[in-house]
């Protein structure tokens, strides 16, 4: 073997072999052929270069090299989200009320934008981290783009308002921060029984199947979702009609394409190929399914309302 060819082995296996072996044999056949060809060339036995193409890579990442290997760091869900260094909360409490009187005029009460741009969006708040960024341009304005100057706020008070702006980042893009209110603010409890005794009080009973159901769905969120569309149907009352034209009437116990079994009162399953009978399985979910294309959210909101109320 000449010595170029040495130094393709000693060289090849890490810069091409290697890599290749993770990709799909798509990949790694056309690959594994050039580099036969070019060992050829050089002089390198064909089995030589396969041997070393099938050798373990001994560059893995660490954590693949066994029990004793050191694990990578866990990344935060700060550095996941790229969220950066937390906002000061202290600050940002403070500097809230001068935000509002100063800036929420042009960009809003939350900094989402008005006359002037969002800044919960904006990049040099993005860069922004102790209000390094935020400073001058508070300080001398902008008048390109009609923002007036603030030289009367100090450096303290702007560092309180960037991190009430990096607060409202903070609330908006963590999501381990997300969570449903427990409180309802809109909707009229009397307007939504009105809509409730024209709508649906012919399949529902406020004594019956929704008595105290604000005690098992007290959020808000959980009961507009539940009256919009229930998540359960329950089990499907089916009727069966067989070639001979017999009826007969229950539980499905199983149905598709193949084949329908059905639980009659007596506690019996019958089965048949589903291509030999008609199968009639009542909508539970009609009066539902009609009133989503109808609802309000007015109407939703009154409904909720009222639900609550009926604990």
């Amino acid at each position: 073997m000449s010595k170029l060819g040495g130094a393709f082995l000693r060289l090849f296996p890490e810069r091409l072999i290697l890599p290749a072996m993770s990709m799909s044999s798509r990949s790694f056949l056309p690959g594994l052929a050039v580099l036969c060809l070019t060992g050829a060339l050089l002089g390198v036995p064909f089995s030589e270069v396969l041997a070393r193409s099938q050798e373990p890579n001994l560059q893995a990442p660490a954590g693949a090299q066994g029990a004793g290997a050191k694990a990578p760091p866990v990344r935060s869900t700060r550095d996941f989200l790229g969220l950066g260094p937390a906002p000061d909360a202290a600050a940002a409490k403070w500097g809230e009320p001068l935000y509002k009187a100063n800036c929420s005029a042009c960009h809003g009460p939350t900094a989402r934008g008005a006359q002037g741009p969002n800044l919960v969006r904006s990049v040099l708040v993005l860069h922004d981290e102790k209000g390094e960024e935020i400073a001058p341009v508070v300080k001398n304005g902008r008048a390109s783009s009609g923002m007036p100057a603030f030289p009367q706020l100090s450096e303290t008070e702007i560092y309180g308002i960037a991190e009430y702006i990096h607060l409202q980042i903070e609330l908006a893009a963590n999501r381990g921060l997300y969570s449903h209110s427990n409180t309802m603010t809109s909707g009229d409890a009397q307007k939504g029984k009105a809509y409730f005794e024209a709508h649906c009080a012919t399949c529902h009973s406020v004594t019956g199947d929704l008595a105290g159901i604000a005690g098992k769905y007290p959020q808000p969120s959980a009961m507009l979702a539940r009256l919009a569309w229930p998540s359960s149907r329950g089990a499907r009352e089916a009727t069966v009609t067989l070639a001979s034209g017999e009826k007969m009437t229950g539980t499905l116990a199983h149905y598709d394409d193949f084949e329908t079994s059905l639980k009659t009162a007596a506690g019996k399953v019958e089965t048949w190929p589903t291509a030999t009978v008609k199968v009639d399985i009542p909508d539970k979910l009609a009066g539902h399914r009609a009133l989503l294309p109808k609802y309000s959210d007015d109407d939703l909101h009154n409904l909720t309302q009222y639900l609550l109320s009926l604990k």
